[in-house]
């Protein structure tokens, strides 16, 4: 009993498995061969059905009319009244002999057999079935009973003499065994056509399902749900705007970054299924601009989608080689690109810097080996004495003065710099910075520091005189940590000041002054973004007697120091 158990559990569960494991495309055919039968035997029943109480009926039509007729032939009366045995058998059966029904019956009033096509032996016996009242008060009927030979479709029809007495009784009759006969052989033939029509729904469910495997790209519902959870998930995921519409430019996806970007409040269900120029405004020439086909992929198109200047790059879908069904656009905000040139910029420029100091220490390691070579040690001293002096002196301030490292590299570079340009860099002497704030990196105030020297710099140069230096002050005393720079150059314009520290603001170039990275406008642009980040702010003053002065305050509590450099 247990093994028994075990074995039916054993079966159960790989059943179980099979259901698990079996493809959508068997388990759809499946379904549909299934429910193909299951509709052709329910057609099949009512058709019999039908069938049958059509025959039932046709057949019973047709022993009325013959009783009918039977029971009006001329001398049948006068034999039934006369109780002629032999007389109506003579007149009956060249009738039966013509005639498809089972048995004609002749009886009297007192229902007893005077003919019998089937039963002879059956004369002067009563009739069976029970429903000659009706016909012995001259109707005639239509029933199903008993008889003699077996159950039968019969129709009875009364005997009239000439004073319409009913004398006798005419009963013709279908066994239902012959009736069944009838049904089966058509049954036969329904059910031949109805295999080659199952045959025909196999080949179409097997065609049917490997069609919708293929426009699923043989993939399985589980694994559709999957990629769209994954689709859906890395849209939003993504910095960068998306949004997809189909071939009639209507909406089908667009992820949060994009409706952020582009200022859009409604959720994407109520944007989806909607025209593109319904949800975005977007420029006549949006599908027809030069660089975009209507059949073709585009990159790093430069448009503007809801009054912002963006960067476009679009794909197209499709789902039949060289037959497109919609499109992908995804974008960036062209400011955002400014600022990360801006970036690569100041890293370049670190790294120009570092160049310039190791090239003017060649030259003087150079001119040094050539005092050495001609045995000139004395002037090779003084050399060495004129060219450190300078040299040491702001490389032990430098390194006194600032804690940190990166930033102590940045100030010698930008020192070397300006003075390969013919700009003087001046150190305040009150120049201190015992530890960065935590609310900004290291990086971030290498980037303002830097980005203020070169625009000082780049001021003293376009000025009548550029042979005044640039000062630079840096002190944290006073939980603040305030760095100055101040220049010699032309100025700024007063109404330019409120808003230099926009993105893509510069500079008039009739002023003298430019901001770094001129030719994005976006040097000063990170300087505030930076300063704004750190809760601090920064001040625009004129110099004396000319040029400007930047002021940058950055708080430093005493729960936001730290003593360590920040990357």
């Amino acid at each position: 009993m247990v093994r028994l158990f075990n074995v039916c559990l054993y079966v159960d569960v790989a059943a179980d498995r099979m259901k698990l494991r079996m493809p959508f495309q068997v388990k759809l055919f499946l379904s549909l061969v299934v429910f193909s039968c299951l509709l052709l035997v329910l057609l099949g029943a009512i058709l019999f059905h039908i069938i049958d109480r059509q025959l039932h009926h046709d057949l019973g039509q047709r022993a009325r009319v013959q009783a009918s007729e039977i029971a009006l032939m001329p001398g049948l009366a006068q034999k039934v009244q006369a109780r002629d045995i032999a007389g109506i058998a003579r007149l009956i059966q060249p009738l039966r002999d013509k005639s498809d029904a089972s048995y004609i019956v002749i009886g009297d009033t007192h229902e007893l057999h005077l003919y019998h096509s089937e039963s002879p032996q059956r004369i002067d016996l009563p009739m069976i079935g029970g429903d000659n009242a009706e016909v012995l008060a001259g109707k005639t009927i239509i029933s199903i009973r008993q008889g003699g030979i077996g159950v039968s479709l019969r129709s009875k029809a009364p005997i009239l003499d000439e004073n319409n007495q009913v004398i006798g009784i005419v009963s013709v009759g279908y066994l239902t065994s012959y009736i069944d006969n009838i049904n089966g052989h058509r049954l036969a033939q329904v059910g031949l056509y109805g295999l080659l029509l199952l045959l025909l729904l196999f080949i179409f469910s097997w065609m049917f399902t490997r069609n919708v495997k293929k426009q699923m790209f043989w993939l399985e519902p589980k694994d559709i749900a999957l990629l769209v959870r994954q689709q859906k998930a890395l849209l939003e995921a993504m910095y960068e705007g998306v949004f997809a519409i189909n071939a009639q430019k209507q909406l089908i996806s667009i992820n949060r970054a994009a409706r952020e970007l582009l200022d859009i409040h409604q959720p994407e269900n109520e944007l989806l299924g909607k025209s593109l120029a319904e949800v975005l405004q977007i420029p006549p020439s949006f599908f027809t601009q030069s660089g975009v086909s209507e059949n073709n992929s585009q990159h790093d198109q430069i448009t503007v989608l809801n009054q912002r200047q963006v960067i476009v790059n679009r794909v197209p879908i499709e789902l039949e080689p060289g037959k497109e069904s919609g499109w992908v656009f995804s974008f960036r905000d062209k400011n955002d690109i400014n600022t990360l040139s801006s970036q690569l910029s100041q890293v370049k420029r670190y790294a120009d810097n570092l160049r310039i100091m190791r090239h003017e220490q060649l030259n003087w390691t150079a001119t040094l080996a050539g005092l050495l070579q001609m045995q000139r040690y004395d002037d090779a001293m003084h050399y060495i004495q004129a060219q450190s002096e300078g040299a040491q002196a702001v490389l032990d301030f430098v390194s006194t003065r600032f804690t940190s490292p990166a930033l102590c590299g940045l100030l010698l570079g930008k020192y070397v710099s300006a003075r390969e340009k013919g700009v003087e860099l001046s150190f305040d002497p009150a120049c201190q910075l015992t530890r960065i704030p935590a609310t900004i990196t290291e990086t971030e105030l290498m980037s303002v520091v830097g980005n203020l020297l070169d625009n000082a710099v780049d001021a003293t140069l376009k000025a009548p005189t550029p042979t005044a230096p640039v000062e630079l002050y840096i002190s944290d005393r006073n939980q603040e940590l305030l760095i100055e720079v101040a220049d010699q150059g032309s100025g700024v314009d007063d109404a330019l000041k409120p808003h230099l520290f926009e993105q893509g603001v510069t500079s008039k170039p009739s002023s003298g002054y430019e901001t770094t990275g001129a030719e994005h406008g976006i040097g000063l642009y990170l300087v505030a973004g930076y300063v704004r980040q750190a809760g601090g702010s920064i001040e625009i003053s004129d110099n004396t007697p000319q040029g400007t002065i930047f002021s940058v305050f950055i708080p430093t509590p005493a729960d936001a120091l730290t003593g360590k450099n920040h990357e």
